[in-house]
């Protein structure tokens, strides 16, 4: 007994339809109006598959239930976020189904834009298969639609195999978890989950527990304006101080020469003049320690630019942002276990993998929900090279089934896929 590869395919498509891109600089929750009309939607289409009981919350949370059919069993959740990037265009999404036979993929003639597997070698994976691509103007919409999509196909089997013996399983959507505030209204006691897995993750067969430590930093830069005639010896040029600030961070430590377990520092946003500067850097490491040492270094940077140029010269905020899950999941590695059997159970090889990033299962493992992160089978994601195998969709749901099963007692291995 398998989720449907049709239904699961016309729901994804459904879902990308919608505009849901979130907004970081907007303080409100939802950040955007699209998120609430998909909220909407996704309530109404949980009560027309069973799920009673589905609810938005005045912060446009979604919660519902898939009543258990056996006693003694955890209750489960399962998370995944209703909104989209905004690094790309998240607005008139036209997908595309291609069956990948191994060549570049055209997605976009007027503007040559091609999806080919000697920039992105692990397509390479998926040769024979079906997948869901852009037309070279938006994202796709993967992250998280494709983790939307696997959470309900699963509860809507379970819904209507009332012989498939299972415990409570609660479904969460969460809005705005591409601005890091996904976490920020989840009523983590009202969930009432024993633990919970989030559907937010890439490549098949992925699953994760570990992820950066993460801040958030913001620079000030403070010059003096003057008349460039007669500029010498009084001018002090902002845009100077944000360039010698950048330069001296470690280049072997930026995003872009790093990978695995190595932390970084990134400037992304700079914005300003010649008497004003203002800079939004992130810093990241897996270790608390190396999280604290990238900090200091920051303060030293700001520290030795005051002194070189003037008391308050340099403003610097340092915000924590999210903390590594593992610090938590270490002491919940049955559940870790539980996902990997599921994937087995689904004809899915596991995959352990790092976080090089958060998810909103970093923060509510911290708010007592142990909260690993579980594939979706989404690649290249926030960007318009976005792309989703059909079957690893297919995966992802039958694993979320399994889970449901397994901790129950009700699956043994292929009974699902």
């Amino acid at each position: 007994m398998g989720i449907d590869r049709d239904t699961i395919l016309r729901r994804f498509l459904d879902y990308v339809s919608y505009d849901t891109q979130s907004d970081e600089n907007i303080d409100t929750c939802p950040s955007t109006d699209g998120q609430v009309i998909f909220a909407d939607h996704l309530v109404k289409e949980l009560q027309s598959i069973g799920l009673s009981d589905a609810e938005k919350d005045i912060n446009g949370y979604i919660m519902a239930t898939v009543p258990a059919t056996a006693e003694g069993a955890p209750t489960i959740g399962f998370i995944s976020h209703m909104d989209t990037a905004m690094d790309a265009s998240g607005d008139n999404i036209h997908p595309r189904i291609v069956h990948f036979d191994g060549s570049p993929i055209t997605l976009n003639r007027e503007r040559d834009i091609r999806l080919s597997p000697v920039d992105f070698p692990d397509m390479n994976a998926y040769k024979g298969q079906d997948i869901i691509v852009t037309d070279g103007r938006t994202l796709l919409g993967a992250d998280d639609k494709a983790g939307l999509c696997a959470i309900v196909s699963a509860a809507e089997q379970l819904v209507r195999h009332p012989e498939l013996v299972h415990g409570t399983i609660r479904i969460g959507f969460t809005p705005d978890e591409e601005t890091g505030r996904g976490a920020d209204h989840f009523d983590v006691a009202k969930f009432g989950a024993d633990f919970a897995y989030t559907v937010d993750g890439g490549a098949i067969g992925g699953i994760e527990y570990e992820n950066f430590n993460a801040a958030g930093v913001g620079v000030v830069f403070h010059g003096r304006a003057m008349h460039t005639g007669s500029a010498k010896g009084h001018m002090l040029n902002a845009i100077s101080l944000a360039a010698e600030w950048q330069k001296m961070l470690p280049e072997s430590e930026k995003p872009e020469h790093t990978e695995g377990r190595e932390g970084f520092f990134h400037v992304y946003g700079l914005s300003g003049d010649v008497s004003r500067m203002a800079m939004k850097m992130l810093i990241r490491d897996f270790d608390t320690d190396g999280l604290a040492l990238r900090k200091k270094l920051l303060e030293d940077m700001a520290d030795f630019m005051n002194k070189k140029y003037g008391a308050g010269t340099v403003e610097l905020m340092i915000r924590d942002s999210y903390a590594n899950m593992y610090n938590v999941i270490k002491d919940h590695m049955d559940i870790v276990e539980l996902a990997k059997c599921a994937m087995k159970a689904s004809g899915v090889e596991p995959r352990t993998e790092l976080i090089r990033g958060g998810t909103d299962g970093a923060r509510l493992s911290y708010m007592g929900l142990p909260c690993p992160n579980l594939f979706t089978g989404g690649h290249n994601f926030h960007g318009v090279y976005e792309y989703l195998p059909v079957d690893s969709l297919v995966k992802s749901s039958e694993t979320i089934l399994n889970i449901a099963l397994l901790a129950a007692g009700g699956a043994k291995d292929g009974d699902i896929s």
